[in-house]
């Protein structure tokens, strides 16, 4: 699986190895800790209780497993997670029949937005989490222009108007007062660089820039560039993601708290923080995957992304995907991901 591979994997042992592998799957299957004398069992393997807690020691002390403070039993720590995914998981494609159904529920459609909703209902239908997908960029909105007006003090309204002919705007709070001369220029400046980008390139641009030339460019440049970023933010294209089944998770204890979920579905609701990660995968090959805390978001620590993106003649159109807990089934959800992202690519090709 794309991702960062761990240097502790030429390390561990072929034993040590079976023993993580089964862990993780136990894991996966309850969401509890798991002790040595199941591990003895699930493994097969005839070894004295003291063998499987020397090498449960091994694989602790190499950060690949933890003890929680209330249990005896162990759990798969981020690093254990990622050895499984890259060196120990093996998956198994699709059956025939199950393709078959998939591919069923697409035929009948001849519509992006449908082809899209039906591919994240799918994902969320068949592994039980939250599907999420991009909608393919052809058929997004594009940047036509965007205006800066002063209000009293340090207050500017921000216009942005889209290809399709929408309007967005926002009232935006500067650190200091800028002449109408200067937002003419800024708006000027902005509209040339940007008419007729698609929406999420522009996004992604303007992030860019900013963290690159923060301190290069001039303080006008700078305050354009903010200025277009915040109205962006207002102007997420509600089209431009898709998410279904969030209440899957829901099942999940360690995500069942009431600020958990309440969190989860900010997220999912605002979906600025999924596209970013999902823009992050644009150029993955094959399946990527983020557990817990590489995806740089907070609200995603107890989560894994499983994405890919898919594609039209060579075209990457977008990136699909589905969110979960990180103890979620791997080997079934990877193929799921997999095929899903082959199918739309299929039935949008139909469709153009």
């Amino acid at each position: 699986m794309a991702g960062t591979r761990s240097d502790k994997e030429t390390k561990v042992s072929e034993r040590a190895s079976h023993f993580l592998k089964a862990l993780v799957e136990h894991y996966s299957r309850d969401g509890q800790p798991v002790g040595s004398r199941t591990l003895a069992k699930e493994t097969g393997l005839d070894l004295s209780p003291a063998t499987v807690r020397n090498v449960m020691s091994d694989l602790e002390d190499m950060g690949l497993v933890s003890s929680p403070h209330t249990s005896a039993g162990r759990v798969p720590t981020l690093l254990g997670y990622r050895l499984f995914v890259d060196s120990l998981l093996t998956i198994k494609p699709l059956n025939e029949i199950d393709v078959a159904a998939l591919q069923a529920e697409f035929e009948p459609l001849n519509d992006a937005g449908a082809l899209v909703d039906t591919a994240s209902r799918l994902l969320s239908g068949v592994t039980h989490l939250a599907g999420v997908v991009m909608l393919p960029r052809h058929e997004r909105d594009v940047f036509r222009q965007i205006e800066l007006l002063p209000l009293s003090g340090k207050k500017v309204l921000a216009i942005l108007v889209t290809g399709e002919g929408e309007v967005h705007n926002r009232i935006i709070h500067t650190e200091r007062p800028i002449s109408p001369a200067q937002l003419v220029q800024a708006s000027n400046f902005l509209t040339e660089l940007f008419t007729g980008q698609d929406m999420g390139e522009v996004r992604k641009r303007l992030l860019e820039d900013l963290r690159i030339t923060h301190q290069q460019m001039d303080a006008l440049l700078r305050h354009a560039l903010e200025m277009a970023q915040r109205v962006m933010e207002s102007a997420e294209h509600k089209d431009q993601l898709r998410v279904s089944g969030q209440t899957n998770l829901m099942q999940f204890d360690e995500l069942a708290s009431m600020d958990r979920l309440k969190a989860l579905f900010e997220a999912f609701n605002e979906k600025r923080e999924i596209l970013y990660l999902l823009d992050r995968c644009i150029q993955a090959e094959g399946v990527q995957i983020f557990f817990g805390g590489e995806s740089g978001y907070e609200v995603l620590d107890d989560c894994s992304l499983v994405t890919t993106p898919y594609r039209v003649d060579g075209e990457v159109l977008g990136v699909l995907g589905v969110i979960g807990p990180t103890r979620m089934d791997y080997q079934r959800v990877i193929p799921v991901v997999d095929v899903t992202a082959r199918l739309l690519a299929a039935a949008l090709r139909q469709h153009n």
